[in-house]
């Protein structure tokens, strides 16, 4: 087994699926032991036991990133158990499509509390013993719609961008601190997060053909892949490396 992250303690968020799921299975497969979490226990169950079967080192805990107190008690948790925290992947979020006039300030609100705010939280809570112990890495999932703009999608747009913005002022604060904050921006991958522009595109087929025209690689991308960019943002081959908003998106924003 690599040892990029041998005796690191990494939480990840939204990790019950797709990317979240991906990119914790792919940091204990580098020796991290790994604290999974998701808004639904069962789907964190399913991610820990999969990273046990191979071999790694994982826990499982149910965690809603609307609620501040369970996530500051989490980190908490963490830290005084295992004396550590040197990984945070805050990865949960929400997509919701439609233009100004389609989208209620309820789902701007809840758009917001998701992809921007739960993420300031978790790193607010994380700071302190990062900084006591020399350093980490903070990685908020954000999106390559944080660096352009999409047709329809004012909720999304709007909050992914504040997230690349926000993330950019915590690296510039926290730089001396050694605690690496940076933005994973994925485009098009594989997942039920889709549902939103499937539905706005009018299905499947319409998002296969958007995929494959308007992509400059034609294709969507495996959480496999974005997973390699988290390891990267995540291990210490990415040391001098804060403020990034890191795009692996086959070319879309191009």
């Amino acid at each position: 087994m690599s040892s990029r992250l041998e005796g690191r303690i990494a939480l990840v968020t939204g990790a019950g699926s797709g990317i979240g799921r991906a990119g914790a299975i792919a940091m204990a497969g580098e020796g991290a032991t790994v604290i999974v979490t998701d808004l639904r226990a069962d789907l964190a169950d399913e991610t820990a036991a999969l990273i046990r079967a191979a071999g790694g080192q994982a826990e499982a805990h149910a965690l809603d990133m609307r609620d501040d107190a369970a996530i500051e008690s989490r980190i908490a948790d963490v830290a005084g158990r295992h004396g550590r925290l040197d990984v945070v992947h805050s990865h949960a979020g929400i997509q919701i499509a439609g233009k100004l006039e389609e989208v209620t300030a309820e789902q701007m609100d809840l758009s917001w509390a998701l992809n921007v705010r739960a993420h300031f939280i978790i790193a607010r809570a994380a700071v302190a013993q990062m900084r006591a112990q020399g350093g980490g890495s903070v990685i908020v999932t954000a999106s390559n719609s944080g660096c352009q703009y999409d047709r329809g999608m004012i909720a999304y747009a709007t909050t992914k961008h504040a997230a690349v913005a926000m993330v950019r002022q915590m690296a510039a604060d926290y730089a001396r601190d050694n605690i690496r904050f940076n933005a994973l921006c994925p485009g098009f991958v594989d997942t039920p997060f889709n549902a939103g522009f499937e539905r706005q595109m009018g299905g499947r087929a319409a998002l296969e053909s958007y995929v494959a025209d308007t992509i400059p690689m034609g294709r969507w991308a495996s959480t496999e892949e974005i997973a390699e960019g988290i390891l990267y943002l995540a291990s210490p081959r990415s040391a001098f490396v804060t403020g990034l908003a890191l795009v692996i998106d086959g070319g879309e924003v191009l």
